[in-house]
């Protein structure tokens, strides 16, 4: 396999099905959405179930993995992960004062953490040298719903007391979810920064290995049916981008049926995109869907 890192645009199209896809922490849990109506997937949320599926060593995903990275545990390990020790991963630095590039690159903490490598880290806020990238090659976009959500929302109850008093085995509007709702959510693949962050070629192979997965083995409760319908991943033909992103991201974004106004309600309330007009598809160089490989 070669370690070049090719330019790439990408999009998720989401959908989500009786469930809530992002909850917000500022408002008990609801699902995230926008003044006008439409609904939000923070980046955060998405890349953090990644990590999360990577984390689990002994899962049948993991063991599911090429040998390359089932066989290196210790090269694929998540720097965002609970319980972290950060004097445990300053030491894995190495001397910042000392710190410059080079050894930056070699150093335990890039040939350990794969999600330090790809998203980048602010590890170093306080201290870092000149040269230290925080920026990651793999950034993920809000995702945002194309028509408005409609929110419902239930008291969850329960055998045993949640309150005191006469609301005692329930939990009021507990059970927040989204009726439907499809999200487009974009990423993109900058090699621009790969020499800087130490990520590799097959960092991004990994990636779009997990992708798929996201949402399929990271089910809960409040979660329990939401699909990637596509997930499409365009390389350029050259590291500088050879197609400007939007253009890209129009051409493969669902197209509502009837009122964009309005909440879906199924699949089959948009217009499903599967291809690229031919005066785009000569300045690329491929398009696939992960969710097909």
């Amino acid at each position: 396999m070669t370690n070049e890192i090719k330019r790439a645009t990408g999009l998720l199209v989401i959908e989500a099905v009786n469930s809530n896809p992002n909850g917000d922490p500022d408002r008990e849990s609801e699902p995230r959405q926008r003044p006008n109506g439409r609904g939000e997937i923070s980046p955060v949320s998405f890349k953090r179930k990644l990590r999360d599926l990577l984390e689990d060593e002994e899962s049948p995903l993991f063991r599911s993995l090429p040998e390359r990275f089932r066989d290196n545990p210790d090269h694929y390990r998540i720097l965002e992960s609970r319980g972290r020790e950060r004097t445990a991963i300053q030491k894995e630095m190495g001397d910042i004062k000392k710190f410059d590039q080079q050894s930056f690159l070699n150093s335990t903490f890039v040939k350990k953490y794969w999600d330090a490598r790809i998203f980048g880290n602010t590890f170093l806020e306080e201290g870092a040298a000149k040269g230290f990238i925080k920026t990651g090659v793999v950034q993920f976009g809000v995702g945002v719903s194309i028509s408005p959500i409609a929110i419902v929302r239930h008291t969850n109850t329960n055998k045993a007391g949640v309150q005191e008093g006469k609301n005692a085995g329930m939990a009021p509007l507990a059970f927040r979810i989204v009726q439907h709702g499809v999200y487009c959510m974009p990423f993109f693949i900058n090699p621009n920064y790969a020499g800087k962050s130490g990520c590799t070629a097959d960092d991004i192979e990994l990636l779009k290995l997990l992708i798929p997965k996201a949402y399929d083995l990271n089910r809960s409760a409040i979660r329990p049916d939401v699909r990637i319908r596509h997930a499409w991943y365009i390389e350029h033909t050259n590291a500088l981008g050879s197609c400007p992103d939007y253009l890209l991201l129009e051409a493969l974004t669902p197209i509502r049926i009837g009122n964009v106004s309005d909440p879906s309600n199924e699949w089959s309330d948009y217009e499903d995109r599967t291809s690229l007009p031919p005066d785009l598809t000569s300045r690329v160089s491929s398009l696939v869907d992960l969710m097909t490989l």
